[in-house]
């Protein structure tokens, strides 16, 4: 790839050198990397400045530590497409930062992420690497029971690559995922034909451990994508859940085999309207909203499953035992008793439970909220842990809240009023029922907040979190509850890097025995701040949402610029850095050299906020003025 030039060079001007990318490379990491991590950055004890010559024996010096990670970046992107000489730009070396990190994400980390389930793609999807139970030479494929076309592709391809192809039964059961998940594999999604080949519709995965297509990441990924000009790959997300619905009956967690018997936060119809915003077809808009409505109905509306009696939906992930995809002693914490008591191991504990020599019905129940929790996006969250399956939670109501008024809008501006048996009239029925229910069990008039209802209790959480905001997004609130809640909210969860995942108080004490969770403070997360970014505008609070947007964007530049380029899954807005402590690590951090991906919805919600943030800010940013100099 070759980044072009967007910064005035400091020193000697702009030149463009020829360099010898093996010597520079050795040259450059034996004086600069002293930590030997095969980075640049601010914990090297280098000089912070290197004499770049060229093979002409012109000279250039790099100075500091971003401008030397840029050269390192540079060198291998060069080496990585089989050039032993470089053409190094020195403007491109010491471009803005700002623009820097967005056009590696336009450029070089979309394609990174991108992948397909043909010929071609199906090498970079074998690895799984969540734990080393899922690691296999050969990637087992888990074709629809309904999709011949796919199942024949695959067994055409098992002479020429390492895969073995399986069909699924018609009815997939709790039982029957539980019995495939010691031979995990990947499921097929959306195959064409084109001409005399077979083409797999691209999808983007989130990045590093996550190497499939997930739910919730594929929608926010998309906004990314599409501001980026890439509208074939987020269209040919929609198509991939449109395949999901049709052959596994949800849009999946992600496409693996343990993934089946759940689904992931609804914003299927958010994806399709975005879309049909740029192409204007309005044959893939009627074939999607067909699909979005069954969605809507079978996923979401059955009575007694994801439907509770008060009106309002709750996340129900089935399945039997572990998630399998859960790292080795992820339930060490919640297994010693058990096997304290028992006066056995807690490995030998967790072996016995997971092959039904144990039995435990605390643990059954433990498990059906923490798969539930896995359904929601959050894992994990003591907002949620142990009660998940009990709650109305708030941003799920607010999301088929947007489902509802979206299908009432598309209805009616692109079908006359009437789509099938559907007119407006029914789905603005259906929208001002839920706000009546909302308003009713999660709205809290004496604090200003939106709370999840346990519909089992009977009774609102207390637990402030970023979903709190999730209601400005899909518009469900009044304009007064709007400006209480916006009020409120903000200075309970604002930090120094944007809005973090809960307040300190609301997670309460962390200690051996009580691990931080991820999705709590003092982390923060890309969905929740692109969602409320965007609710901030939608009621008119411009201002609140640049200082959000610009804190946000801050602390990825910084962490890019002091990290070697480094955009990870998540950060400490407290600290406003990427060093995260909690369950899993940070995906995203480790790589040698460049980063190949960033992170799926990190890089959309850099591009997105981009595409928010007032022109004079973006001055600042480029020159890392932080934000409280200006907030």
């Amino acid at each position: 790839m070759k980044l072009k030039k967007i910064i005035t060079a400091t020193h000697l001007g702009n030149k463009i050198l020829k360099i010898n990318i093996e010597t520079c490379l050795s040259q450059l990491l034996t004086q600069e990397d002293t930590d030997q991590d095969k980075k640049i950055t601010i914990e090297d004890k280098g000089p912070k400045a290197f004499n770049l010559v060229s093979i002409s024996w012109e000279s250039y010096t790099v100075l500091g530590t971003y401008h030397l990670s840029n050269l390192l970046q540079e060198l291998v992107i060069a080496k990585n497409n089989s050039l032993e000489v470089a053409l190094i730009d020195t403007e491109v070396i010491e471009e803005r930062p700002v623009e820097r990190v967005s056009k590696m994400i336009k450029n070089y980390y979309w394609n990174g992420l991108t992948r397909t389930m043909d010929e071609k793609g199906i090498i970079s999807l074998i690895h799984d690497t969540k734990n080393e139970s899922l690691a296999s030479d050969k990637l087992r494929i888990y074709v629809s029971f309904n999709d011949l076309f796919a199942y024949n592709y695959y067994k055409g391809l098992e002479a020429k690559l390492p895969i073995e192809t399986f069909k699924l039964p018609e009815v997939i059961t709790p039982a029957f995922v539980k019995s495939i998940n010691n031979q995990p594999g990947i499921l097929s999604l959306k195959l064409e034909s084109a001409g005399d080949k077979t083409i797999g519709v691209p999808f983007v995965v989130p990045g590093g451990r996550f190497n499939e297509m997930y739910g919730w990441d594929s929608y926010f990924e998309s906004i990314g994508l599409l501001i980026d000009g890439k509208v074939d790959l987020a269209k040919g997300m929609a198509d991939n859940f449109q395949y999901e619905i049709e052959h596994y009956g949800k849009i999946l967690n992600a496409n693996r085999s343990y993934y089946l018997t759940r689904t992931q936060p609804p914003f299927y119809s958010s994806l399709i309207r975005e879309v049909f915003e740029i192409t204007k077809d309005k044959t893939w808009l009627q074939n999607h909203l067909k699909t979005a409505i069954k969605e809507y109905e079978t996923v979401w509306m059955v009575q007694g499953k994801r439907l509770t009696e008060n009106g309002l939906n709750r996340y129900l992930a089935e399945g039997l035992g572990f998630p399998p995809e859960c790292e080795v002693g992820h339930f060490d914490s919640i297994l010693k008793r058990y096997a304290d008591k028992a006066k056995i191991s807690v490995r030998d504990y967790e072996k016995g439970y997971a092959e039904g020599n144990i039995i435990n019905i605390d643990l059954d129940a433990y498990f059906v909220h923490d798969r539930t929790v896995r359904e929601s996006g959050h894992d994990t969250s003591y907002r949620i842990e142990k009660i998940c399956a009990d709650l109305n939670v708030v941003e799920l109501n607010a999301m088929l809240y947007k489902y509802e008024t979206d299908f009432a809008e598309v209805i009616k501006h692109e079908f006359n009023g009437l789509f099938e048996s559907y007119n407006t009239s029914y789905w603005e029925e259906k929208s001002k029922a839920r706000r009546h229910a909302v308003d009713k069990y999660l709205w809290n008039e004496e604090e200003g907040l939106y709370f999840d209802y346990n519909e089992k209790t009977k009774s609102q959480s207390n637990f402030v979190a970023a979903t709190t905001m999730a209601p400005l997004w899909a518009k469900l609130c009044t304009d007064e509850q709007a400006q209480k809640l916006i009020h409120k909210a903000i200075p309970m969860l604002k930090e120094q890097g944007g809005i973090a995942g809960s307040t300190k108080r609301s997670r309460g004490d962390i200690n051996e025995n009580r691990p931080q969770r991820q999705w709590d403070y003092p982390n923060g997360w890309a969905p929740h701040q692109m969602m409320i970014w965007k609710g901030l505008f939608n009621y008119g609070y411009i201002n609140e949402a640049q200082e959000l947007i610009y804190r946000w964007l801050f602390m990825i530049t910084k962490n890019a610029v002091d990290y070697n380029g480094t955009i990870p899954e998540k950060y400490d807005v407290v600290e406003a850095t990427h060093k995260v402590f909690a369950e899993y690590g940070n995906v995203g951090t480790d790589f040698e050299y460049i980063t190949q991906e960033g992170f799926g919805w990190m890089n959309a919600s850099y591009q997105y906020g981009l595409s928010l943030l007032h022109n004079s800010y973006r001055e600042k940013l480029n020159n890392l003025m932080p934000p409280e100099q200006l907030f």
